[in-house]
């Protein structure tokens, strides 16, 4: 069973469950309504030795950063601001003396500049590696939550960076080279809470999600959720430099995101977008209609075939 087949049994194994408020399964977080148009979002991820990163190839002080960065970038993801997270660690015997401080270090620099409480969490011993796993909390007017599901047929489709330097990066670290610029990128990941929650103000902006698992896989999540399809132009992929078309695909771990637009007020909002961040919003393509989520991979308006699914956890 892969990933997404699992997501899917799990999702239909809990439809009995009473929902207590909560929007569910679905998004990049969770959604509780709290009143006077606001909602809290909630999310979980978890990053193992050997999969998500390597010990010996990231300091405890970037790996703790880390940990938060992917975290921070659901809640982004969702149009509101991260408030909170709570930290569990499982940590094997084998760690340096003073591992654990530096990765909080670390863990707690980040929070401070994303403006981010840590409120809670747990430790435990593993026998398998550090296994790290947040939950982070945002807050935001209800209005301006994003979802997957609220993509319009005819609608410009944005990134907001360019893609394909993680990826880049982790084949530098799995060669050896752990000491280029790529490679950093790679340690270091940007979530994009600042553009996040000003994307979430912009009524014209549709459906939103973070690029964590390559361009390719998660938007076919939109696409699914939405149902509906997409035309993307390869050429106006915006390819990191140093990366390649394949890496920007199906690499993961940018950590950028992945929008919707009215097509009306597309050029209007990436020149807003340009004002206030000073850089680019990129168009790859717009929404279509279809029955069954269909991708289709385009140069110079004619057809390619293309075999780009994205990253897979298992």
């Amino acid at each position: 069973m892969g990933e997404f087949e699992l997501i899917a049994a799990i999702a239909r194994s809990c439809r009995t469950l009473p929902d207590n408020g909560f929007e569910g399964i679905g998004d990049d977080c969770a959604v509780l309504p709290v009143g006077d148009g606001e909602a809290l979002v909630f999310t979980c991820d978890a990053l193992c030795e050997g999969v998500h990163f390597l010990r010996d190839a990231i300091s405890p002080e970037a790996l703790g950063a880390k940990t938060l960065a992917v975290n921070l970038s659901d809640v982004a993801a969702m149009g509101v601001r991260p408030v909170a997270t709570l930290l569990a660690l499982s940590l094997p015997a084998d760690l340096d003396a003073g591992w654990a401080e530096r990765f909080v270090a670390g863990y707690t620099a980040a929070s401070e500049r994303s403006g981010v409480a840590l409120v809670g969490g747990d430790t435990t011993r593993s026998t398998s590696g550090v296994v790290l796993s947040v939950t982070a909390i945002g807050r935001g007017p209800a209005a301006h939550l994003k979802r997957r599901r609220d993509a319009r047929i005819g609608d410009a489709i944005f990134v907001t960076d360019r893609l394909g330097a993680s990826a880049a990066g982790l084949r530098d670290l799995l060669a050896g080279r752990c000491g280029t610029p790529l490679a950093e990128i790679h340690r270091t990941p940007q979530a994009e809470i600042e553009a996040g929650p000003w994307l979430g103000e912009q009524p014209a902006v549709h459906a939103m999600m973070d690029l964590s698992d390559g361009l390719a896989s998660d938007l076919r999540h939109i696409l699914a959720a939405s149902h509906c399809g997409a035309a993307i132009d390869l050429d106006a992929i915006p390819v990191a430099a140093g990366a390649t078309l394949d890496d920007a695909l199906g690499g993961g771990e940018d950590y950028k995101l992945l929008l919707t637009v009215s097509a009306t007020a597309a050029d209007g909002l990436a020149s807003a977008f340009e004002a206030r961040f000073g850089r680019p919003l990129y168009r790859v393509g717009r929404i279509e209609a279809a029955d069954d989520a269909a991708l289709r991979w385009l140069r110079d308006g004619n057809p390619v075939v293309g075999d780009w699914l994205g990253f897979r956890h298992f």
